[in-house]
């Protein structure tokens, strides 16, 4: 049985969340906000179907999606692309032992993201050409 990552996650470190959004480039003004600011993950899993909330005072962001099936996804507040199923540019989660990898194809190289649970926290790495950014939430009581 795969990890269980529902549940409320509070940012607690960030590394190279900076280099993460000059990669996608994101403008000065927009990276500075972002990196200065706290989040706040909330996880719904329903087996392989998962919706991730993540809030924050500037903006809020909403995935859903089920493990193994292509998904649209439009990433409002980064670098604004529109993924449609269908077309050159796809995400797809995977299940590799207990972690959720997903595979971003399109215009940049490299790109996806990994959750998964280790010690009591979250984890999350966003990969973006040669740009690896670990980020570690807390469950929040």
């Amino acid at each position: 049985m795969p990890a269980d990552f529902s549940g409320k996650w509070i940012l607690e470190t960030s590394d190279k969340f900076e280099e993460y959004l000059k990669v996608l480039n994101i403008d000065f003004a927009t990276r500075k906000i972002a990196i200065s600011l706290s989040q706040t993950k909330v996880v719904t899993q329903d087996g392989d179907k998962f919706e991730f909330k993540t809030l924050s005072t500037f903006r809020n962001y909403e995935l859903a999606f089920t493990v193994g099936v292509e998904f649209d996804e439009y990433t409002k507040g980064l670098d604004n692309r529109n993924i449609k199923v269908g077309t050159p540019h796809v995400s797809l989660v995977t299940w590799e032992g207990d972690k959720l990898v997903c595979t971003q194809k399109g215009e940049k190289a490299n790109r996806g993201w990994k959750h998964w649970i280790e010690d009591e926290k979250l984890y999350l790495e966003l990969t973006c050409e040669d740009i690896v950014c670990i980020q570690v939430f807390k469950r929040k009581e």
